[in-house]
């Protein structure tokens, strides 16, 4: 019922970090670790135009790519995963960046959430990114109480089928995003509303509540 309802309420499930290849993408989610979208869209159009494949980010200039990345945090860090990203994926995968969840996080910076994304996005492939969007709503509409992402990704993989899983996690953040806001979400606004064991709406009635995504 949750998924359904945010299926008609989000049709188009779209990743909203900007990229044109798998590698764009895999580069873009790393870049994303405390920060948001908008921010890493603001600087991968020159890390890209300078770094375009992983043979040439793997012989970045440290320097150079840290003042690209700057502005999204933690830039020196970001910075080595992504050089170390880039190696890896070149050294061992032909610099095509791998399908398989357990290569995936191999490679630096990279976690099952970057993992799942890449997977479901890029490659149309069964993932379920667990961010903190998802997480919270998740515990909110009653469907896991599980705080660590990787019990919560098990939980809602059991309740859909491998083929929605993708699409129901971005359709999940954009509704974080949008309307569940983390201090003041806009129950009123909800689609969910009726569904949702935490709604704030008042009402006269007992509130149903939803065990299946």
């Amino acid at each position: 019922m949750i998924a359904a309802r945010l299926a008609a309420e989000y049709p188009e499930a779209l990743c909203e970090l900007n990229h044109r290849n798998a590698f764009e993408l895999l580069a873009a989610t790393v870049l994303s670790a405390q920060t948001t979208d908008v921010r890493v869209n603001m600087v991968t159009p020159a890390l890209f135009a300078r770094y375009p494949d992983a043979a040439a980010l793997a012989g970045a200039d440290p320097g150079e790519l840290e003042e690209i990345v700057r502005s999204t945090g933690f830039y020196q860090s970001k910075a080595r995963n992504l050089i170390a990203m880039a190696t890896r994926v070149l050294d061992e995968f032909g610099g095509d960046v791998p399908t398989a969840l357990d290569d995936l996080v191999t490679l630096a910076g990279v976690g099952r959430k970057t993992a799942n994304v890449v997977r479901s996005v890029a490659f149309g492939l069964p993932g379920l990114p667990v961010d903190t969007h998802v997480g919270r709503l998740s515990r909110r509409w009653g469907l896991t109480v599980a705080d660590d992402p990787v019990k919560v990704e098990a939980q809602l993989c059991a309740l859909l089928p491998p083929a929605e899983w993708g699409t129901f996690s971005l359709r999940t953040i954009l509704h974080g995003r949008r309307v569940c806001d983390a201090k003041k979400p806009r129950c009123a606004e909800c689609v969910l509303e009726d569904l949702c064991p935490a709604s704030l709406v008042p009402r006269h009635r007992p509130r149903r509540s939803s065990s299946t995504a």
